[in-house]
Parts: structure tokens; sequence; C-alpha cells
């Protein structure tokens, strides 16, 4: 498991296209009640933001992060919508704010959650995005965006691709 984790991630620093959303994408719209029989990401990914329409999953494909409004995993506290964006291959979500518990289970399974509102209004559907979590910044294009680091606990559980890898990893397991 360490090996896939670390896969999933495994950097501080990655660069890919972006899918804009909007505010208030609560839970039930990353990942549907439905589906919260599943567990796998790649299982849950096949159904992610399933709730703003059928054809999301597909608009995804290549996408690497999201960027979106304000409360971003907003509602019930589902460890699944976070395994769900990781299963669709994205790598951050970058958001004006963040729903609090949403914000924890990103961090506990390995997604990099990044509030930066001047790089949420700045960025256009499809950009290309740099996102460098040791220096802590977004850079679209030449536009460089700050924001606050995270510790390097926290940095630490992203590396290793969540705290359960990371525990069995100290743990020598």
């Amino acid at each position: 498991m360490k090996d896939v984790a670390r896969n999933r991630q495994g950097t501080l620093r990655e660069t890919g296209k972006v899918h804009l959303l909007g505010d208030d994408i609560n839970t039930d719209y990353i990942i549907p009640a439905v589906y919260l029989c599943l567990y796998e990401p790649e299982e849950l990914g096949r159904h992610v933001l399933e709730g703003l329409g059928p054809e999301y999953p597909a608009r995804l494909e290549g996408v690497r992060f999201v960027f979106a409004g304000r409360n971003f995993g907003s509602g019930s506290a589902r460890e699944q919508a976070p395994n769900a964006l990781l299963g669709a291959g994205i790598r951050g979500v970058v958001a004006q704010s963040f729903g609090r518990i949403f914000y924890r289970n990103s961090i506990n399974v390995g997604l990099p959650v990044i509030e930066c509102p001047d790089a949420v209004a700045a960025v256009e559907e499809g950009e290309e995005a740099t996102i460098d979590l040791t220096g802590s910044v977004i850079l679209l294009g030449t536009r460089r965006f700050a924001f606050a680091p995270f510790p390097p606990n926290v940095q630490e559980i992203i590396l290793a691709g969540g705290i359960m890898p990371l525990l069995k990893e100290k743990l020598g397991r």
C-alpha cells in the first residue's frame, strides 16, 4: 500500500490542467451518497462530481487541479469525497475557503487543499498551473500566488500519500 500511496502523490510540486468550479460545492456533489458503499479511490473517482451532472467524471479527464470558490467540501463528513478526487487523478484543490471537516479529511488522505482566493480569481478554465507546496506558491503562467505554508508534519503526510501510509511507514509495517 505504501508504494501505491507514494505514487499517488510522491511530490510536493505538481503541474497540470485546471478545472474551475463555483461556490458551495458540497460533499454530496463531490461524491453522491449512493456511492458511499465504495471505498477504493479509483472506484470513487469514476463517480466524482456526478452530483453536478452525469458527465462530470469524463470532464475531469486529464485535469490535475480543481480551483473553486467559497465553502468547497461543506456538508457531511465523508472521507470518500477527497478519495474520489484523488481517484479521478486530482492532485490538489485550491479554493477561496473549505469546509473544515473536508479540509482535514483531505490532508489525512494526502490531498493538498490550499486556500488562495487570489489564485482562484485569476485562473481560467483549462489553464495550466504549478503548485509548489514547499515554496508555498501557485504559478499560473508568469503570475505567482503565495499561500500560507503547510507545516512540515502536514507536508510529510501529503508526501506519504496520507496519514495511514505515513503511520505504517513509521511503525515499520
